[in-house]
């Protein structure tokens, strides 16, 4: 396990997480993470440490209304959020992520656009991850 620190563009939304050294993201193709370049790490809610507060932030909710996309008020960058796949957890922006490694990082495409029927291969990623801390 690696403690990564991560935050948004400006600086203000700053937290830590703990997620093993070698990293499995996800990227998907949704409305929302196409045109937002969002590379998911998905940790469980206890390794995700915020350092700011979290109601100087604002939240955007769509369709389900289930997700919970957190953007910083003044440089506008979502480096993390309550996913509709995971709900008691955090997808982090890799991108968001500042002592990352890219040799320890592999990228697994995610077929958010059909969610429904690729949201099970999704939990079985994560799971296998997950299992692997532990």
């Amino acid at each position: 396990m690696k403690c990564y620190k991560g935050g948004c563009h400006c600086g203000h939304v700053k937290f830590e997480i703990e997620a093993p050294n070698r990293l499995v993201v996800h990227e998907c193709n949704c409305s929302i993470c196409k045109m937002s370049g969002f590379l998911h790490l998905i940790v469980n809610k206890e390794n995700f440490h915020l350092t700011t507060d979290i109601s100087e932030l604002t939240t955007y909710r769509f369709n389900t209304d289930t997700a919970q996309h957190v953007f910083c008020p003044n440089c506008g960058v979502k480096s993390f959020y309550v996913p509709r796949s995971h709900p008691d957890g955090f997808s982090i922006n890799l991108r968001c992520l500042s002592n990352v490694d890219a040799d320890d990082v592999t990228i697994h495409p995610f077929d958010g656009a059909n969610w429904e029927t690729a949201v099970n291969t999704l939990h079985k990623d994560v799971a296998a991850q997950q299992a692997r801390v532990k």
